[in-house]
């Protein structure tokens, strides 16, 4: 009975932390998307405002949430008090201090820090179609994420009740 009764429980544990692996991919994926649609947001008031960069941020701060919020807030602070000599490494510590909790991985941290290249110094058209651009090629990480997601998804979740298949075998 005992054994019964711990081979259940192993098989319970691995198959919850293949959940748990598809969960977390999910949880990303949904980070990336809220990123897209921050960034959209961002292009969608600097056409329609032609307002300047903090304001822009202030305006889209209000819209989104943490820890986007926080990062567009202090990244408008810091550009009207002027503390950095330029906007792309102003825009790149911003990034980095203000979106680590969403914990990216590197291609798409260096991804994010794009824009500071670019927002900071190019007249209305060219900043549209430059942001838009941007926008695709965000569109095209989501998707490529979108698309091992659904083979990740189902390799975590049969590793982990073969996993624990594996182990009430030993074990027994």
């Amino acid at each position: 009975m005992q054994r019964v009764i711990g081979a259940v429980l192993i098989l319970t544990a691995t198959g919850g932390a293949g959940y748990v692996y598809c969960k977390e991919l999910r949880q990303y994926l949904d980070k990336m998307l809220y990123l897209r649609y921050t960034m959209s947001l961002i292009r969608g008031e600097i056409a329609y405002t032609h307002a300047p960069l903090p304001e822009v941020f202030a305006a889209v701060a209000g819209r989104v949430k943490d820890p986007y919020r926080t990062w567009l807030k202090k990244t408008a602070a810091e550009m009207e008090t002027r503390q950095e000599s330029g906007f792309a490494r102003m825009w790149n510590r911003s990034v980095d201090r203000y979106l680590k909790p969403l914990a990216l991985k590197q291609e798409h941290s260096i991804l994010i820090k794009e824009p500071g290249t670019f927002l900071g110094s190019l007249e209305k058209d060219t900043l549209d179609h430059t942001l838009q651009m941007y926008l695709n090629r965000l569109d095209l990480e989501t998707e490529k994420l979108r698309e091992g997601l659904a083979a990740r998804t189902r390799i975590g979740g049969c590793l982990g009740v073969m996993s624990g298949i594996f182990l009430i075998v030993i074990l027994l």
